[in-house]
């Protein structure tokens, strides 16, 4: 995988937290926080590569045991899965503060895509994966992480 601006955080293993100061102007999320603004999120940004194309497309998502599940039609996203290519979910936030600071955080989850097979995609008909267009999704992507990053930033006051 290509290095990416995320790449300077330090990667946190499930016990270890992050090391900056609470109010460092940007702080680097440990993977618990990271996984926890994932499972309170449902919307994201998937990054993959179709031979000399990057595509970046919004998705929702839902999370199962630490995997993100996507589901999809035909098309470029499937065929990046089938692929099992490398992939990036992004999401991030803008937050104002009681106090009248606004804050910003993003977290990357960089892994590869595989397509779920029938009997295994059907485990998960009951989640909340709603597509925005009202057409049908019947293939389950699940993308595996590989390394999962988080920042968190004190904005410049408005």
């Amino acid at each position: 995988m290509n290095p990416t601006d995320h790449e300077t955080a330090p990667r946190t293993g499930p016990d270890r937290s992050s090391t900056d100061p609470p109010d460092a102007l940007v702080r680097h999320l440990s993977a618990e926080e990271c996984w926890e603004l994932l499972e309170d999120h449902e919307l994201g940004r998937i990054g993959y590569r179709l031979v000399d194309e990057v595509h970046v497309v919004p998705v929702n998502y839902a999370v199962v045991d630490r995997t993100l599940l996507i589901r999809t039609d035909a098309g470029n996203k499937l065929l990046a899965a089938a692929l099992e290519s490398d992939v990036a979910l992004e999401i991030d936030s803008v937050e104002s503060l009681a106090d009248g600071r606004r804050v910003a955080w993003s977290v990357l989850v960089r892994g590869h895509a595989r397509v779920l097979g029938e009997d295994e995609a059907h485990r998960y008909d009951d989640l909340p994966l709603v597509p925005w267009v009202a057409t049908p999704k019947w293939e389950v992507v699940a993308i595996v992480p590989e390394a999962v990053t988080g920042r968190r930033f004190q904005l410049v006051p408005a």
